[in-house]
Order: C-alpha cells, then structure tokens, then sequence
C-alpha cells in the first residue's frame, strides 16, 4: 500500500493512493485514513483525486538518521575510503521538504549537489533491534535526495551545515508498505536533473544492508514511529543551479522531484 500525507482546504491527512500513474500524469485517487497509519487503522472510503490536494513530506520525522559512503562507487568518486563502521549523521527536521517543494540554493555555498536514496522509515518505537526484528519496525520507503553543499562539506570538519540546512532534505511522494527488506534491498535508484540521467545505480550495491543500518542505529539511539533512515546514494553525484528540477525515481516506490531555488 502507498500512504501519502497530504493538505486540502487547510487540513491534514493521511490517505491510501489508489490508481495507476504519477503524481504528474494523474489517475490516481486518495482513500482518507483514519486516524494515523503507524496503529491499526481503516479507510474512510472517502476519495478524493490527488491532483485536488497538496502532497506534504509523507511523515514528519523526529529525527532523519543519514549514512554516508554506504556505495564504494560514491565514495571513490569523492575521493574517500570506504569506512570500516558506517559514517552517520543527523538531518534536522527543518531540513525535510516534500515532493513539489522548493530547494533553497544556500547562500553560504557555490556547490550544491543532489544525492538520490533510498529513505527507510520506522513503523513503531524500537531500541537494540536484532536483526530478526527489523521487518517488525518497519513502515516502509519513500524516496530522499540528501541535498549536500559539497564545497561546505570539504571544508569544515562536520557535515551539520553542509548537509542539515533548511530543505536539504525532501522525502516523498509516499511511503511504500508492500515491500521487504529483501525487496528493498534490490531497487533501481536514478536521479535526473533537467530530464537528464546522472545518477543510477541498484539498492543491491549497498555496503551494509537495510538490516544492517536499523541495527547498527537502534544499538545507539530509540526510533520512533515516522523516524526516516536514508541509506546512502549510488556513484553519479553532481551540481545543481537555481532553475534545475532534480527527480529522484525508485523502482517500485515512484518519483519525488523538486526545483532549485534561490534562497530569498
């Protein structure tokens, strides 16, 4: 089941997507869910079509937990090492955008660059996961693109700014429920700029597994329901301009697109 979050007359909701198609194309219908869907919840069986509402980031995260150099062929191509333990990092709620929303060139950079994931997103409050539990914890997967202001990350010696700035984080169009982490674990990931291919690579690439990072992260730190993994981004990192639209397309989840804007 896809479950997208999204406003209509001023008001939120949660909604079961329907139909066949893109955000862009059309067809597709919302069942309005009540209540939240983390618990047990219905279909109201009221239906409106999405193109009458506002898509908004499928969840609001209490904290979006990030792996870097998760694909050898992204960190060689930066010029890294692939790290012995997984390189982890934090993304502020503020960061967090949905599809649609705009990007926000930082006046503090003059090299940003967009970074297609694979977003996990935690279903239930866990801690010290084993890894015969993460399907349990699991809600589903959505789309991200880890917007990073490259010149920003070489340069200091923490990546909080380079990576954490407001809307450097868009999630969406809506989390996927229907899938493994097997599944996931074998995904088409593609970023295009412009309509033009740059990045492409499989989930299957990953160092360390979906299992893996809930494992490793619930060792150190409780998640909550909504909380969001991102996983890392395959090789094919590049700049953005004010006026590029950046889409970022997951097999078997959709496509989550934003355009670069400069920061007023």
């Amino acid at each position: 089941m896809r479950i997208a979050r999204f406003s209509i007359d001023g008001n939120v909701a949660f909604g079961a997507v329907e139909g066949e198609g893109t955000v862009e194309s059309g067809g597709l219908v919302l069942d309005i869910i009540k209540g939240i869907p983390y618990t047990d919840f219905e279909l109201s069986g009221t239906k409106v079509p999405l193109s009458k509402v506002r898509l908004l980031p499928p969840v609001l995260p209490n904290k979006v937990v990030a792996v870097g150099r998760n694909y050898a062929e992204h960190a060689k191509e930066l010029g890294n090492e692939v790290p012995e333990a997984p390189v982890v990092f934090f993304k502020p709620t503020t960061s967090v955008i949905g599809p649609g929303d705009a990007i926000e060139y930082p006046s503090f950079s003059e090299d940003l660059h967009h970074e297609a994931e694979l977003a996990v997103v935690i279903g239930r409050l866990c801690r010290e996961v084993p890894r015969e539990r993460v399907q349990d914890v699991i809600f589903g997967y959505t789309c991200a693109n880890d917007v990073t202001a490259r010149d920003v990350q070489k340069r200091e010696l923490q990546w909080a700014r380079a990576k954490g700035f407001d809307t450097s984080c868009p999630l969406g169009p809506w989390v996927e429920t229907g899938l493994t982490p097997a599944a996931a674990g074998d995904l088409t990931v593609q970023a295009t700029v412009n309509g033009e291919q740059r990045q492409l690579g499989r989930t299957s690439d990953m160092i360390r597994s979906i299992e893996d990072l809930v494992v490793h992260i619930s060792e150190a730190m409780t998640l909550l329901p909504g909380d969001v993994i991102l996983t890392g981004t395959p090789a094919g990192v590049g700049p953005l301009t004010v006026g590029d639209e950046v889409a970022v397309t997951i097999e078997g989840i959709g496509t989550l697109t934003n355009r670069v804007i400069k920061r007023g």
